[in-house]
C-alpha cells in the first residue's frame, strides 16, 4: 500500500499547475536547523537517505538554517530556476518557519513553496510512542499502574505562542494514544521546564513519569531533558520510520494544496 501511495504521489507531482507535464517533480528540500553536535548531522543525512528510498526518482536536497553546510541559501542557489518544496525538519510553528525559511526562499531564483512544520501530526505520535516502548514503556498495564503513570513531552521551546499550541496538540494526541496524562515542557524559552512538570505530576500522585524526547535528533537539549527523567526517557525521534513518511506527507500536502488553490486564484 505504501508503494502504491508513493507511486501515485510521484505521478501527481509530475503534473504542473497549468496541466502540463514536468520532466521531473519539484525537489524536496529538507530544511534542518543545524547543530554543532555531529550526531545531529548524521541523523539528518540518514533521514535524507530514508526519504530517497521511499520515493525513488524524487530529487531530495538538504539545506541548513545555520551552523552546518550546505546552508539553505546555497542549496536553493544550486536549483537555479527549478521548482522545490521546502519541508522544515521542525516540530512546530515559530520564528524559523514564519520568517527565516520564507525569507531565504524569497531571496532565491528557484520557484519555491514552504510546507508546514512536521507537527502536530499522528505520525509524530507514532514515532513518540515507538520510542517510549523502546525505552521500556509497557503497552499494557493494570489500572493501579496507569493511575501512577504519566509522560512529560520534552520540547525545545519557543517564545512564539503558536509553538506552544502545536506542542500542546501533540501532547493531547499522545495522551489519547497512551491513556495517561501527557504534559508539555520545555528545555528553553518557555515554561514549564521538564523538572517543574515532573514535580507537578508527582504532586498529583503520578510517580511513574517518563520523559518523551520531542526532538528531531540528539543534542544538548535532548540530553538535558532526559537527565530529568525520574523513570525512563525515550530517545529523540531521529530516524524512526514515521519521520521519513511524514516528510514526504508534508511535501505531497504542499503540492496538493498549491494545485487546488492556484486555478482559483487565476480565475478570481
Amino acid at each position: 500500500m505504501n508503494r502504491i501511495t508513493s507511486q501515485l504521489a510521484t505521478q501527481l507531482s509530475l503534473v504542473s499547475l497549468d496541466g502540463g507535464r514536468r520532466t521531473e517533480p519539484p525537489a524536496l528540500v529538507l530544511v534542518a536547523h543545524g547543530s554543532r553536535d555531529p550526531r545531529t548531522l548524521r541523523t539528518v543525512h540518514t533521514l535524507v537517505e530514508r526519504v530517497r528510498e521511499l520515493r525513488p526518482g524524487l530529487p531530495v536536497r538538504l539545506g541548513h538554517i545555520e551552523l552546518n553546510e550546505p546552508l539553505l541559501p546555497d542549496t536553493l542557489a544550486s536549483l537555479g530556476t527549478g521548482e522545490a518544496v521546502l519541508v522544515p525538519l521542525l516540530l512546530s510553528r515559530g520564528y524559523h518557519v514564519k520568517r527565516d525559511i520564507p525569507e531565504m526562499a524569497a531571496a532565491c531564483a528557484a520557484r519555491t513553496r514552504v510546507a508546514t512544520p512536521l507537527g502536530p501530526h499522528p505520525l509524530l505520535v507514532e514515532a513518540l510512542h515507538g520510542r517510549l516502548v523502546e525505552a521500556g514503556w509497557r503497552t499494557t498495564m493494570d489500572e493501579a499502574t496507569r493511575r501512577a503513570s504519566a509522560v512529560v513531552l520534552a520540547a525545545a521551546g519557543s517564545r512564539d505562542p503558536d509553538s506552544a499550541v502545536d506542542t500542546g496538540r501533540t501532547a493531547h494526541l499522545l495522551s489519547e494514544r497512551l491513556g495517561v496524562p501527557v504534559v508539555p515542557a520545555y528545555a528553553s524559552a518557555a515554561t514549564p521546564t521538564v523538572e517543574t512538570a515532573v514535580r507537578a505530576l508527582a504532586a498529583r500522585g503520578r510517580h511513574r513519569v517518563a520523559v518523551a524526547s520531542y526532538f528531531t535528533a540528539p543534542g544538548l537539549f535532548a540530553t538535558q531533558s532526559a537527565q530529568k527523567a525520574p523513570w525512563i526517557a525515550s530517545a529523540p525521534l531521529g530516524t524512526h520510520p514515521a519521520m521519513a513518511r511524514l516528510l514526504l506527507h508534508r511535501y505531497d500536502q504542499s503540492l496538493a494544496s498549491t494545485a487546488a488553490t492556484e486555478p482559483a486564484l487565476a480565475s478570481a
